[in-house]
């Protein structure tokens, strides 16, 4: 089996290009992870302090109960819409990369 030789036209370069590509979307990755880390911490605390407050401007543990239900509702809503999102934009995120491949070989 013949080596691979490290002139400009192997195929070490495309794969050294892939392998930063990788690397990038990796610590892309990393960084999205950190920052939805940081904002769960944040809004686990504003949920908490907003449960307060309704339970303290209704007056009436039920109806508070009953808000607080609708709010969850709410949240499940939005995060379901959210992750529908994700799905898109993943999905437009291989077909851009389809298409770049597609006039990388032209």
């Amino acid at each position: 089996m013949a080596a691979a030789s490290a002139g400009p036209g192997s195929a070490e370069h495309p794969e050294r290009a892939a392998l930063h590509r990788l690397e990038g979307a990796v610590d892309d990755l990393l960084e999205r992870l950190a920052k939805l880390r940081r904002r769960l911490e944040e809004c686990t605390s504003a949920r908490a302090e907003a449960e307060e407050l309704v339970r303290r401007f209704t007056g009436d543990e039920e109806e508070a109960a009953r808000l607080l239900s609708r709010i969850r509702t709410l949240h499940e809503e939005n995060a379901e819409l959210r992750h529908r999102l994700g799905q898109g934009r993943a999905t437009v995120e291989r077909l851009l990369a389809r298409l770049r491949f597609l006039e990388d070989q032209r």
